[in-house]
């Protein structure tokens, strides 16, 4: 029955192979249960209840993803966007919970009927490489002040706004040490490097008289706090738009950048090097974005984390099956993740951090007009405190440079039309 259903002995595996990766993926990407309930608790949500939905949007999504397009790819609440949620959306901006959890929604809808009409080929192929991984780098850095920020290493300052914390504390020492050692077994190819590292701070801390002990096993904890709590019509207001389109382009690069390179490393591409049910892939997203959101959590979407089970031989929608089997299991696990420390977390917020700013390598530093608009979005994310601020300045600064230095047939109508939509948000929103 699963060779017939997920095609197992057309693809080269079989269900051993399979379910071993879904293992090796989920414990790669398994700290997100921990890291982003902390996260979004600082937007004034309850940490059980989006404990709770983050594991259950988590299953869903993952679960869609393989017994509808059949891929090995797993999803979940995406790091960047949820520190976006709430330092942005909520804490930034003013708006409550409520209304960026229907942001969030909005979002999840667009990108649904984007993909269903396949207008999202046009988007993804309209937006240049460059910008694509500027926004990838920038968030990269709004992680890594969100952490140091988390475990004391940063500390505001009047004169200053920043400056350096006490790195003689235990909570930073424990910090430091967490991050060199997840660095140091994610080098060594140690699967589970992040979440190993995440359990190893928290041992520690618990033996320095850091954390409080509330066991391992319990039932789930209720979701009432967030089920069904977005507030979808407040969504709609004109000043919100920004923010919409920041969640949906963030996560349409992501998915789209995810799929792609999981494809690749699995030989999952066709003759002509595209990625088959590529539509049912970024739908199964989509409809996990909605999900998300009713269920009470930022914007779920493709990890690529999943490429840890294509290396240990996924190749099917059984892969992504097994990981949301695990992430339903993890939902009785509730006072181990209470445990963590934010310190913790902001070791693998840092380390996540690094991973994503790596992809600047990409950039073709001898063409200015290429580099400046990357550099500009990078930047202007955390000290925004904004991932929309930065795309949508990145846009502007990119046909600025363009147009000045003569190259205006390298921008397409794609850009005009983001960057174009940028400046009425500056010219009459601000």
């Amino acid at each position: 029955m699963l060779d017939r259903l997920f095609k197992l002995s057309a693809n080269g595996t079989n269900v051993r192979t399979e379910i071993i990766a879904g293992i090796s993926t989920f414990l790669t990407m398994a700290y997100i249960i921990a890291v982003n309930p902390g996260i979004l608790a600082e937007a004034g949500m309850d940490f059980d209840a989006v404990f709770v939905a983050t594991c259950l949007a988590a299953m869903f999504g993952t679960a869609v993803m393989g017994l509808w397009a059949n891929y090995p790819v797993a999803l979940a609440p995406g790091m960047g966007l949820n520190a976006f949620f709430t330092f942005s959306v909520v804490l930034g901006m003013g708006n409550s919970w409520q209304v960026a959890l229907g942001c969030v929604f909005w979002s999840g809808i667009l990108f649904f009927v984007l993909s269903a009409f396949k207008v999202r080929e046009w988007i993804i192929n309209a937006i240049p490489a460059s910008l694509k991984t500027g926004i990838s780098v920038g968030i990269g850095l709004f992680l890594a002040i969100i952490g140091l920020e988390n475990a004391g290493v940063v500390v505001d300052d009047p004169a200053t706004l920043v400056s350096l914390g006490d790195v003689t504390s235990l909570p930073v020492l424990l910090f430091f040490g967490g991050f060199v050692l997840i660095t140091a077994l994610y080098y060594r190819r140690v699967i589970g490097s992040v979440i190993i590292g995440i359990f190893v701070i928290t041992l520690l801390g618990g033996l320095a008289g850091e954390v409080e002990y509330r066991g391992i096993v319990a039932a789930p904890p209720s979701i009432a706090a967030t089920f069904l709590q977005l507030d979808i019509a407040a969504a709609l207001n004109v000043e919100l738009l920004a923010v919409i389109f920041a969640f949906l382009f963030v996560d349409l690069f992501d998915t789209s950048g995810t799929l792609i390179a999981v494809a690749q490393k699995g030989n999952l591409l066709d003759a002509q090097g595209k990625l088959p049910r590529l539509g049912k892939a970024l739908m199964a997203d989509s409809s996990a974005s909605v999900a998300g959101a009713l269920l009470g959590t930022s914007t779920t979407t493709s990890y690529i984390e999943s490429g840890a089970g294509i290396v240990a031989g996924g190749r099917t929608g059984l892969t992504a099956l097994t990981v949301a089997v695990l992430f339903a299991l993890a939902l009785f696990f509730a006072p181990l993740a209470q445990m963590i420390p934010a310190y913790a977390t902001a070791a693998a917020l840092l380390f996540v951090a690094v991973l994503m700013v790596s992809t600047i390598s990409n950039i073709d530093w001898r063409d200015l007009t290429e580099t400046t608009p990357v550099v500009v979005t990078a930047i202007m994310m955390p000290l925004t405190y904004s991932i929309a601020e930065g795309i949508a300045i990145g846009f502007l600064t990119f046909v600025l440079v363009k147009l000045l230095s003569g190259k205006a047939r390298e921008i397409n109508v794609g850009v005009y039309v983001i960057a174009g939509l940028a400046l009425l948000k500056y010219l009459l929103l601000q």
